[in-house]
This record gives C-alpha cells, structure tokens and sequence, in this order.
C-alpha cells in the first residue's frame, strides 16, 4: 500500500442496486464517495448511468482503500453470510489501525459480534449497521440501526445521519449499542414487518368476505392512511390493490400466487425471542403463516380433506360497521406487534450488554424505513416519558386498546364464524388478555409438570419450592427447584 492518502470521504463495496443507490445517496449530500465491486463492469455501469455523482472508481481492492481519507469509512453493501466475510476479509490486508468498515447488509447479528471482535482484534473497527428503506429508502434517505464501538460512530455518525432519513428536522439514524445491537434492532423490524404485513392481509380478507373489491379495498386503505393507520405498508397496500393486470384485465393481487417469500429475519427475531424467554407470539404467527402459505403439498391435502362453515357465503354484519371494526383490530394488532418486538429490543439490550435506548429505536423508525408510521412517533415519546415494561402499559395506548377492544373481539368472532383464517389477529388478542389476566392456566400446567416429572412449583401463600408425592400419599414436601 501506499503512504498517500486519499481524498474520498466514504467507500461503499458493492455496486447492485441496494449500494449504488447508497453510494449515489453519499454523494448526492457532498460527500466525495469511493465505489468499489468485485466485477468492474458493475462500477462501469455506475459511473456510465450517474456522471453527475462525484465517484472515484476503482478497479482493484488496494486502489479503492487508497482512495479514502483517513481514518477510513467503508460500507459493505454485499450479500449477507459468506459473502460478507468474503468481502471483510479482501479489505484486511490494505486496513490500517482506526479504520471503519461498515456491514449495511441483512447481517445475522451473531454473526457481526464475531466479525467484531475478529476487527477489534487486529485493530480495525467494525460496525454493523441494519439500513431500511429498499431502493428508494437507500437513494432518498433510509432508517440507519448502526452498532458497534461508540469512539467509531463518531467518524462516522455525522455522514449517516445526514443521508438518513429526516423527520421534523432529526435523522432516522442513532448509535444503537456495542456490536451486534445495530443488526439485532434491524432484525426485530423485520419481525415486526412480518406482522405488519400479516394483519393487512387479513384485513384484506375480510373486507372481501364482506363483498368489497380489490378497488374498493384500494379506496378504504387509502382512506385508513388519512388517519391512526397512517404508515408506509398501508399507503403502499393501496396501489398494490388498485394495479390491474395488463393480460387479463383483472386485479393484480388476483393474479399473483398466494405464497410469500422468507428471507430469515423473521424467522431469526421467533428464534432469538425463544432464547430469550420473550413472548412474540404475533409476529410467530406472521412467519408461521408464510410458512404455511408456502406449503402447497399440505394445502392441496387440506382442501381435499377438510370442511368449512355451513353454509359458506360469506361475513353476514353490517358493511359500514364492519370496515370501522376492521381498522380497529388492525391498530390493536399492530400495537400489539410493536410491543412484542420493542420488549425482545429492551430485554437484548440487558442480556447482551447493549443498554439500547428503546425510545431511539421508535424514533428512528418513524421516517425511511418498510414500517414508518404515524403510531411511530406516539411510541417514542411515551417510553422517552415513561419507564415502560411493555407499550402496553403506556397511558395513550392502553387507554386506546381499552375503547377499540371490542372491534378487535367482533372482527376474529365473525372471521372464526365465517371460517377466515385470523392468525396475526387473534394471537395478538390472545397474548392481550393473557398478559393482563390476573391468572392464567401455568398453575395446572405447572401441577402436571410436578405429577410426571417431579418439576417441583412454587406457592402463592409463602416462600420456596415444593413437590406432591403423587404417587406416594400425596402429602407436600420441600423439593429442589427445578423449573
């Protein structure tokens, strides 16, 4: 390598749309921008359909680290998994100490904790930095979850939030926690989306068990956008919803296979809530529902096999009614997902050693990212003023649950009579009234554990732990805990 060094602010590796639009976004805000991809023809194409962006291309990896101004920035905007590690691992050998690489991909977040610590410790920073938006977001201003060493955020702080997005004047973008706490809140928005996408299908399905159209439905959903519903996957389901398709002349929603796609970060929210004890079950529901979805040995067998309601023909209430109850289960719902990833985020944050700031998190998911929402900016501000367990319990939105509850329990009694499939709705409901019952059934659960397994249980009347000689004469005794 060299001694000189350059004059790019900010490299980005990876010239697919996802980093070209980035790179162009780095560039469209003044920042002098280095552009690197493994295929030279890629960084051609770039620079041959953007002159108007100041790019220093290169054609090899040395030129490229050379190309940047000391300490070096560099965002990786590669697949994720191997091809990450692939990319990290060209970069080491023209590094110098203080340097900053950047992982802007879908990252697991184990996986950037280890490459952390692999940089750290040949004496390189490494951030792990979730991004949403999609296309548009990454050229306009996207949701930035960076994670890493803190001393390094501030080389590169000041860049990221000023391509994030912007609401009222403050970016989508904050250090989030040490190393993998950027792509774990990623993560768990993704998770969320899952359930954000799962009740608007329902929703969906229910307005046409109620007679409305594909364009009606567009009207509604735009009319819900107008008010509390008010987020970009709403806005969005509208022009899905009103697009026709050019061979048939039929809604294009009509046409597309009802089988939706995984690309593991909902999946790796469920399985990261089970390690950690946290109840998400609405958005289990989300991914259990794609999964099923994306079955069609099992569907084909079912819809043989199995029978309906008697007789079919649809959701018998009152329309008007009806389409209001629907939007208040859809809020409910909604709230409910929120809350359930929000409290994986805050019980991560001390498992991990994070100390994520909860209130940041809703914060910078109001503007740029897949689930921006009006509610977004009522979540924030009530954990900024309020020592929040759960959203739940914030004083706005349990006073809300508490007057639309009774549309949420209309909506899945009529969709169960009617036989359409509710899952995203009802778990919600369902972990609602369990987390505010006084009681639930662990107590006979807990019983049944100790009759075969000797599982021991613990008493509302007094302290320790006990056991049931059940297969002896039934008298308690002190037992070891083992729950």
């Amino acid at each position: 390598m060299s001694d000189k060094t350059g004059t790019a602010q900010i490299g980005v590796v990876g010239m697919a749309v996802m980093g070209s639009n980035l790179a162009r976004n780095f560039a469209s805000k003044g920042f002098k921008t280095a552009i690197f991809n493994r295929s030279y023809s890629k960084t051609e194409a770039v620079l041959a359909a953007h002159p108007e962006a100041e790019f220093v291309a290169s054609d090899n990896v040395a030129d490229f680290v050379d190309s940047l101004e000391k300490p070096r920035r560099i965002v990786m905007m590669v697949k994720a998994g191997s091809g990450t590690d692939a990319a990290m691992d060209s970069l080491i050998p023209y590094l110098e100490a203080g340097d900053i690489v950047i992982d802007g991909g879908n990252s697991f977040f184990q996986d950037t904790r280890r490459r952390e610590k692999k940089m750290a410790d040949l004496g390189f920073n490494f951030i792990g930095c979730g991004i949403s938006g999609g296309e548009e977001g990454a050229l306009l201003g996207p949701s930035m979850m960076p994670g890493g060493p803190k001393d390094s955020y501030a080389h590169v702080g000041p860049i990221l939030e000023k391509v994030s997005a912007q609401f009222n004047g403050e970016p989508c973008c904050t250090w989030i926690g040490t190393d993998g706490a950027g792509h774990f809140v990623k993560m768990v928005h993704n998770g969320i989306e899952y359930a954000d996408m799962q009740f608007i299908g329902e929703a969906y399905e229910l307005l046409k068990g109620v007679g409305v159209s594909a364009s009606e439905a567009a009207d509604i959903f735009a009319e819900w956008n107008t008010g509390d519903l008010d987020s970009y996957l709403i806005e969005i389901t509208s022009e899905v919803l009103r697009q026709v398709d050019a061979e048939t002349g039929k809604p294009l929603v009509d046409i597309i296979v009802d089988a939706a796609g995984m690309k593991g970060t909902g999946t790796w929210t469920v399985q990261e809530s089970m390690n950690l004890g946290v109840p998400t079950s609405t958005i289990a529901e989300s991914v259990y529902a794609r999964a099923t979805s994306s079955s069609p040995e099992l569907r084909e067998h079912a819809q043989a096999a199995l029978a309906g309601p008697n007789p079919a023909g649809g959701i018998k209430v009152d329309k008007a009614a009806f389409v209001k109850q629907i939007a208040e289960a859809l809020w409910c719902a909604k709230v409910v997902a929120y809350a359930q990833g929000l409290d994986l985020i805050r019980v991560a944050g001390g498992e991990y050693g994070w100390d994520i700031n909860v209130a940041d998190c809703a914060k910078i998911w109001r503007a740029g990212c897949i689930i921006r929402a009006k509610l977004l900016d009522r979540i924030s501000n009530e954990y900024a003023a309020n020592n929040l367990v759960t959203l739940l319990e914030a004083p706005s939105i349990a006073s809300e649950l508490g007057r639309c509850q009774e549309s949420w329990r209309t909506v899945i009694v009529e969709a169960v009579k009617a036989g359409v499939p509710v899952p995203g709705f009802a778990s919600a409901l369902a972990y609602y009234d369990m987390v505010r019952a006084p009681r639930t059934n662990a107590a006979l659960t807990q019983g049944l554990r100790d009759f075969f397994g000797s599982h021991t249980y613990r008493r509302v009347d007094r302290a320790g732990t006990f056991h049931t000689l059940w297969s002896g004469d039934r008298s308690e005794v002190v037992g070891e805990d083992t729950h």
